[in-house]
């Protein structure tokens, strides 16, 4: 817009000054050609030595013939008849080819002369025709004319930038209609569509095209989806079936380190079954989706705190009596994601506080572990990513918790971040819609 009013500017200036010129050099040679044809008539009345007394013009015409010592010889009647109306030296210049201007006074006028001189009479008895014309209407007009250039040129230029301004908005609403919709796509939808312009030009064939790729991306994810719940749903039976053949052969005396480390291969199968199950519901939305409830996390922590088999205490101090709203279901596989995260990478203990802060609630997973580079801090909610130097403890993740809670999270309205934790470690903050109850 702006390279596009700048160069209407630049060419409307040049047009103005180009039309300026142009109509003031005319008037001025139209001036000069009536000048030389009085001239010419008076010169050949001259030279057939008839020269009347005083010489007949038209118009505002000044005429008077001198002789070779500048002395008036004949003149028209509104010319002076004593004295020329040149001096010496701008006659010599008239007779160059030049068109001096004088000042009217020398004949009693008001307004400047321009003048045109012409030689005429034999070599003996050489004598000069001098016309002069007024040029106070012509530069008049000059000056309302440059006057009109200035007034109109801005304004012209405004009109002209609104336009513009108009035109190209119109032509650019359809390619911003078509980034705005594809801002809010999200990815996860298998219906995202892109606004199709109604003209026939390229904008609406490009609406056209791109539509077309992000059904063929839509199918794409979709049948990704549908292999990953499909292929994760068949393996829960087999794994089923072999962890149920480990609890017999462990009832029946059979236990040995082999069946030990196969009973914790097909856990940790499993655990990534459930989580593959719960992402592909996730990305396709038919995760079960119950209505916001209350839930006071007290309680949840507690419970979630006094599981089994911990390897590092867990500390629950910090927890204060607030409720959250959400599911559950999801907020329970959140925390239970984040703690044994927590508890896998700590070095003495796990700490869990919650607290209220305003209409948020603030629940944070603390571990003294070795922590986590803040520059990969974000991309370790991506699926399937390990930190092998940062987690050496990492012997039973699949790389799934986190993007579980991430989705979980945001499904509650919520968001999750990884900070550092003040003595030293991590903590993973999550922040939840208070309860009503909660609020202010």
């Amino acid at each position: 817009m702006l390279v596009g009013v700048l160069g209407v500017a630049v060419a409307l200036a040049i047009g103005s000054l180009t039309l300026y010129g142009v109509l003031t050099l005319l008037s001025y040679r139209t001036l000069d050609e009536s000048a030389r044809a009085t001239a010419a008539d008076v010169a050949v009345l001259v030279d057939r030595g008839r020269l009347p007394d005083p010489i007949p013009v038209t118009g505002s015409q000044v005429v008077q013939v001198v002789d070779g010592r500048n002395r008036v010889v004949s003149a028209s009647v509104n010319a002076d008849r004593l004295t020329a109306l040149l001096r010496p030296e701008e006659l010599a210049d008239a007779l160059s080819g030049e068109h001096p201007e004088v000042p009217g006074s020398r004949v009693g006028l008001g307004a400047p002369l321009r003048v045109t001189a012409r030689s005429a009479g034999p070599p003996d008895q050489l004598a000069t025709v001098v016309v002069a014309q007024q040029v106070g209407d012509l530069e008049e007009s000059q000056r309302i004319l440059g006057l009109t250039l200035l007034a109109t040129y801005p304004l012209l230029l405004l009109v002209l930038t609104l336009i513009a301004w108009r035109v190209i908005g119109a032509a650019l609403g359809p390619v911003e209609a078509l980034r705005s919709s594809a801002e809010r796509i999200s990815g996860a939808g298998q219906d995202a569509q892109l606004p199709v312009p109604p003209s026939d030009d390229e904008i609406h064939a490009l609406a056209v095209t791109l539509n077309s790729m992000l059904e063929r991306l839509s199918a794409a994810r979709a049948r990704q989806r549908s292999f990953v719940a499909d292929a994760a749903h068949e393996l829960r039976s087999p794994l089923t079936s072999m962890r149920t053949q480990l609890e017999i052969a462990e009832r029946l005396g059979e236990r040995t380190p082999v069946t030990e480390d196969l009973q914790a291969e097909v856990s940790r199968m499993s655990t990534l079954v459930e989580d593959l199950l719960v992402l592909a519901r996730l990305d396709a939305d038919t995760l079960p989706r119950g209505p916001a409830e209350p839930v006071a996390l007290r309680p949840l922590l507690d419970d979630l705190a006094r599981q089994p088999g911990a390897r590092v205490p867990v500390s629950t101090d910090g927890v204060a009596d607030v409720a959250v709203a959400g599911r559950p279901d999801d907020l329970r596989r959140v925390f239970t994601n984040l703690l044994d995260n927590a508890v896998r990478h700590a070095g003495t203990g796990v700490e869990l506080a919650a607290r209220c802060d305003g209409s948020a609630v603030h629940v944070t997973v603390s571990d003294d572990g070795a922590g986590i580079p803040a520059a990969e801090r974000e991309r370790v909610f991506g699926r399937f990513t390990r930190l092998d130097d940062a987690r050496d403890r990492d012997a039973g993740g699949s790389g799934l918790g986190l993007a579980i809670v991430r989705e979980l999270v945001r499904r509650s309205g919520g968001e999750v971040v990884l900070e550092d934790r003040p003595r030293g470690g991590l903590t993973a903050r999550v922040v939840l819609p208070a309860a009503l109850s909660e609020q202010p």
